[in-house]
Parts: C-alpha cells; structure tokens; sequence
C-alpha cells in the first residue's frame, strides 16, 4: 500500500517514483523485468498480424524497457517499423520512426527524442502505442472492464489518444506497469479527460 499525503496527486506520483526507484534496486527487479518481456512476446505473437508500426517510449525513472524485444520483433521485417514520441509546445505527441542506432535528442523534460527535422525517419500515426504507467487501475464501465493509467502529469498521453482515436478508432493503447503499482479508488479515480488503456501488461500477463 502507498502512503498518501493528504490527497495530494503530486504525493502519490512521488510517493509511487520513488517506490518504482526502490524496487528497480532490488533482487526481484530483474525476474519481474524479464516476466513483463515474455507477455510482450505473447502479445506480439497474438496481436502482429494487425500491427505494422508500434510506438515505445524511451524508458526514463526506472520504467520497463521493452527496447530489447520490439527490436527483435521489428528486425529483418520491411513492414515492421517502431517509433518514438515527440512532445510538440502544445503537449501533444507526434510520433517519428526509430532504429536502434538513432541518435537521439534530450527534450526539455529529459527524454531522450527522434530529431523530427531526420528525413529518413518520417511522422507516423502508430498501429499500436505502449505507455509506462506511474501508477493504473480498473474500474468496471457498465459490464466492461477498463483499466485507466497515472502517468507524470503532462496530459501528453491524454491529449495524443484523445485525437488519434478519432482518426484511427483501432488503435491499440497499451498500458506497462507493475503489479504493485495498482490504485485502489481511494488513492485515484479516473477523471472524464482521461483516455482508458485497451490492454495492460504487468508481469502478471496481459490484462484485457
């Protein structure tokens, strides 16, 4: 269970970054790495025949690397490509394409990012976006299940989803995180601006 400080977002972020920090310290950090690699294999085996283009995220504070799978399941494949996010002014993300040996560029918040003026890594609207959860949780919407994810606090993700959804309704949103980063209501709630996750992987699996 995460402490609370008061209701505070901004402490419950906190409070879940430096666990996430703790735990990347620890013994059992490398086994659960490797659990949430082995269900991002069964999800690309599953799910590849719909997917060309798959964005990832550069992983920052300790998040889940899933670099080393998608790049073996992109190489030696023309139609497979990835890419990475790029933060527009307007907190929105475009997304660029990606090889392993890209130079990248830090945005101003750290991240390391595609340079979007590279003409041979074109913009393209992904098949299927993971994102690195903060914290997630469930919450049944009628007699659906929806799982909703607590990221930073930038509202990129949010604003991105929101508009690509509109344009390409089957994309496939997908949440990374850890078991133990799950909220119950009484430490979050999903707000009406936020977008829900189609799937969440955890080394638990994949969570429909």
């Amino acid at each position: 269970m995460i402490d609370m400080h008061g209701n505070s977002l901004k402490s419950l972020r906190q409070d879940l970054l430096a666990q996430r920090k703790q735990f990347a310290a620890s013994a059992g950090h490398a086994v659960t790495q490797e659990a949430i690699l082995t269900g991002l294999s069964h999800f690309l085996a599953d799910y590849s025949a719909q997917i060309q283009s798959i964005a990832l995220y550069y992983p920052i504070q300790d998040e889940p690397d899933l670099r080393p799978t998608l790049i073996a399941w992109a190489a030696g494949k023309a139609t497979k490509t990835l890419a990475l996010p790029v933060a527009r002014p307007d907190k929105h993300l475009d997304f660029y394409t990606w090889q392993e040996s890209d130079l990248l560029i830090p945005s101003s918040q750290g991240v390391p990012e595609p340079d979007p003026k590279n003409s041979s890594r074109p913009q393209v609207i992904p098949d299927c976006i993971f994102i690195p959860c903060v914290g997630w949780s469930e919450s049944m919407v009628g007699d659906k299940k929806h799982y909703w994810r607590l990221g930073y606090g930038g509202g990129y993700f949010d604003r991105t989803l929101s508009q690509l959804r509109k344009t390409k309704p089957n994309l496939l949103c997908v949440g990374i995180g850890f078991d133990w980063q799950k909220l119950d209501d009484a430490q979050w709630q999903a707000k009406t601006h936020d977008e829900p996750l189609d799937l969440l992987l955890t080394e638990s699996g994949l969570l429909r």
